[in-house]
């Protein structure tokens, strides 16, 4: 996980005790509260405990979000599939710039790679300068637009920079960084090229996700909260039906969280997707709340999810270390996360 970052809640039955455990390893503080029948171990920075009958809920910080629609169109049409093995290839090509944290030369060059390939599609750069703790930074989303029939957007992010405090330590971000990237220039090879019967869809490589010291509210999602503020003044946020954020989907073990902090209706429209594809034993076997690029959405009332698998070895071990390599993905996990978000998008469509 980040720095900092609220972590998943994982869940164990002991005596007749759910424990809610979060890893010693991380030094972070712990509180502990006791009832007659329940003992809780919640992480600090937003962490909420989940029951395993319910998903936690959502940020108190957050607007209500639209209610969900109640059903949606059966489709008997097979379903969308993305090219996983073009996909992890990708993630190869990303990580051979080395470290790509913010202000790096090595960030640039991933900057170019990715509008290289989005030659011919409609393309705007949020660019702007960020101050930090560290110093001021360029950072720069950049946005793929691809219109739709329908009135409305529906808007996929991905974080492409890595973590700054680990650039010296030969951290290359695989997993963190390289699979979100790589995720979203496939869903470009779907959409390019393609008249949508449904909304449009806008992807979205954010910038400066990472914290340049320590994870907090204001080193943090640097990219995604400017853009979030920028929207929200233009009138963009008014015409966003639903975002998702895809994050460390790659891992071979992959089990995609069930976020408290994301909207429950669009939580189980993924689930729904999933199950269609028969790949739901992959996701929301762990709940709790997860701080990432959504949040800056999610407080100002747009319906959105967080795709992410905050599990990342046994006990989190990978995440943020140099272990974070390609032996550790798998493409079939980028096919499921894939395959799913995509037939999540076309189940929208279609409302």
């Amino acid at each position: 996980m980040k720095p900092g970052r609220a972590r998943k809640i994982t869940k164990k039955f002991l005596g007749g005790f759910r424990v809610s455990l979060c890893p010693l390893w991380l030094g972070r503080s712990l509180a502990l509260t006791l009832t007659i029948a329940l003992t809780n171990i919640a992480c600090s920075k937003g962490t909420s405990a989940a029951s395993t009958s319910s998903p936690a809920p959502a940020a108190s910080t957050a607007t209500p979000a639209p209610a969900a629609p109640e059903t949606y169109a059966p489709d008997s049409g097979p379903l969308p599939q993305i090219d996983s093995k073009r996909t992890f290839q990708y993630i190869k090509d990303v990580v051979a710039f080395g470290p790509r944290p913010i202000g790096s030369e090595s960030h640039k060059k991933l900057e170019t790679y990715i509008t290289s390939h989005l030659k011919g599609d409609e393309v705007e750069d949020d660019a702007f300068t960020a101050d930090t703790v560290e110093g001021r930074f360029p950072v720069r989303n950049i946005i793929a637009k691809y219109p739709g029939t329908k009135d409305g957007i529906i808007v996929i992010l991905g974080h492409y920079d890595t973590n700054y405090p680990l650039r010296n330590t030969g951290y290359v971000g695989a997993n963190d960084g390289g699979s979100s990237t790589a995720i979203l220039l496939e869903y470009a090879n779907h959409l390019r090229g393609k008249k949508r019967e449904g909304y449009s869809v806008w992807l979205v490589w954010t910038d400066g996700e990472e914290a340049v010291k320590q994870w907090s509210e204001t080193d943090s999602l640097y990219g995604t909260r400017h853009l979030a503020e920028k929207w929200e003044k233009d009138g963009t946020l008014k015409k966003i039906k639903a975002l998702f954020v895809m994050d460390m989907i790659a891992d071979a073990d992959l089990n995609i969280e069930h976020d408290a902090n994301s909207t429950p209706w669009l939580s189980d429209l993924m689930y729904q997707a999933a199950a269609r594809g028969g790949v739901q034993s992959h996701f929301y076997a762990r709940e709790g709340g997860i701080d990432d690029d959504h949040l800056p959405f999610v407080k100002r009332g747009v319906p959105s999810l967080d795709v992410i698998d905050l599990d990342y070895g046994y006990n989190n071990v990978f995440h943020h270390t140099p272990e974070d390599t390609l032996d550790k993905l798998s493409p079939r996990s980028l096919e499921i996360v894939g395959n799913t978000t995509l037939e999540a998008i076309r189940m929208l469509d279609r409302k």
